[in-house]
């Protein structure tokens, strides 16, 4: 699918924390919708058959817990998009990723291999550390291979890595430097690769065992007397990308390095830089929702003289943004927070649970094809779609909104963790998301109710008379 992909390494994250965060986006048109689960072991098929390619796939018998964030109606398959399992261990798949020609004439693209409705699922309850859902990933790429190009984060406490298909069956992975963040729009984007470390003790990168062979024998390397750059060699570089992907990873740098230059549509855009201060999850949220504020490309811009020039992060389409934070400095139980908001991210709030939990508040699970407030995702769009017309009314409620949510959930969590340092009380988990969810259940109905206000006053029908 459409998406933006945000990491950030350890050290470089106010905490210590390791954060790996994706917006998840449907195709222009269209939207998907999406709810929060936690999938248990019996849950878990051992025969897979996915809805779209057909391909098959025995799983092992001893997967873990996981939570995931999957398509609501599952007509098109689960899309189990993001999550966490027992073990501390996250990812988030896919970022649908480009290639070029040269690359897919050499390793087509395989009609009935794995891909973005499948990967979360057959990969995240068996692995035991971001560095082994590589290994996993691999093995299933080269094995069953995919019918599309994709890019896959992987993150434990210690670690995060990044896994980036090559064609049908090829792929590479690069470990986050710790002292990094990484922008990730819908484009291919490692740009540095040390084949003596894939293939020797792997500490930063890792491949397939042809990778290299690959390369030589199809003329990959366009600057062979250079460090391999694997962005020139399996990416691609087109006007599309110039106003789709490029200015996307372009805000993104310039948000956390104020001082980065740049241009939005410039090709060699680094793939990862150390940050000029700590990355909180406020920012994450913040980079995720951008819509080129202060730039003249801004859709909502009052002196915008370029407004929809480029694709938004925050966008319309923007199903759910889910960011895991993995703290270094807590008991293992409690290590795992997600950070969730359903629709578009420009106007929704970033909402924290404990993920080490074995049912979701409902809030959060369910969601129908069958508009509903019930649901914060339906409750989400609503808001979305109605504050989009009359944004400069709706957006100091929406700012109080997404201030209080996060707010509020920060607190509880700093209780919670203090209390179950005392206790070692699992039960403290659940007591916790159920509170979190009813503050924002409540919060989310009274901005509904304010944003529908504004929209009510503002319809065209409208007449300043009134009786009497």
């Amino acid at each position: 699918m459409s998406c933006t992909t945000l990491l950030v390494g350890k050290n470089a994250s106010y905490d210590g924390s390791t954060m790996i965060a994706r917006n998840e986006d449907s195709v222009a048109g269209s939207f998907d919708e999406k709810k929060l689960i936690v999938v248990h072991p019996e849950e878990q098929p051992v025969h897979y058959q996915s809805i779209l390619s057909k391909v098959q796939i025995e799983l092992p018998e001893n997967p873990m817990r996981y939570t995931a964030m999957p398509s609501a109606h599952g007509k098109n398959g689960i899309w189990a998009a993001a999550g966490v399992n027992e073990a501390n261990v996250s990812m988030t798949a896919t970022e649908t990723i480009t290639s070029n020609p040269r690359v897919l004439g050499a390793d087509p693209l395989v009609e009935n291999g794995i891909g973005e409705e499948d990967i979360v699922t057959i990969t995240l309850p068996y692995i035991h550390s971001a560095k082994e859902g590589v290994i996993r990933l691999g093995y299933l790429h080269e094995t069953y291979g995919t019918y599309e190009m994709n890019g896959i984060a992987f993150s434990d406490v210690n670690e995060i890595w990044w896994f980036e298909t090559i064609g049908g069956h090829h792929w590479m992975a690069r470990r986050v430097p710790d002292d990094c963040y990484v922008v990730m729009p819908n484009q291919l984007g490692i740009d540095a690769f040390d084949f003596e470390d894939a293939y020797g003790k792997q500490e930063n990168y890792m491949c397939c065992s042809d990778l290299k062979e690959f390369v030589n024998k199809n003329h990959l390397d366009l600057n062979p007397d250079r460090p391999f750059d694997p962005r020139l060699a399996f990416g691609s570089h087109s006007d599309s990308d110039h106003i789709y992907n490029t200015p996307r990873a372009w805000i993104m740098l310039r948000y956390l390095n104020p001082s980065f230059q740049g241009h939005p549509e410039q090709d060699t855009l680094p793939w990862c830089m150390v940050p000029e201060r700590k990355v909180t999850v406020e920012d994450v949220k913040c980079i995720l929702s951008n819509h080129y504020q202060g730039t003249p490309y801004d859709p909502y811009g009052k002196n915008a003289t370029l407004p929809n020039c480029y694709r938004t992060i925050g966008i319309n389409r923007n199903n759910f943004l889910s960011c895991v934070q993995l703290r270094p400095y807590v008991p293992e139980q409690i290590q795992a927070i997600e950070w969730i908001s359903f629709a578009s991210n420009a106007f929704n709030a970033f909402i924290p649970f404990y993920a080490n939990v074995n049912e979701i508040p409902e809030y959060y699970g369910t969601c129908e094809e069958k508009v509903s407030t019930d649901s914060l995702y339906w409750t989400s769009r609503l808001i979305a779609a109605m504050a989009d017309a009359d944004y400069s009314q709706s957006i100091p409620h929406i700012e109080r909104y997404q201030d209080k949510i996060p707010s509020y959930g920060h607190n509880i969590i700093n209780e919670t963790d203090i209390e179950f340092n005392k206790t070692k009380d699992l039960s403290l988990l659940k007591i916790a998301n159920l509170k979190i969810e009813k503050f924002v259940k409540e919060n989310t109905y009274a901005l509904l109710h304010t944003i529908l206000d504004i929209r009510s006053n503002n319809m065209l029908n409208r007449f300043s008379r009134s009786d009497g």
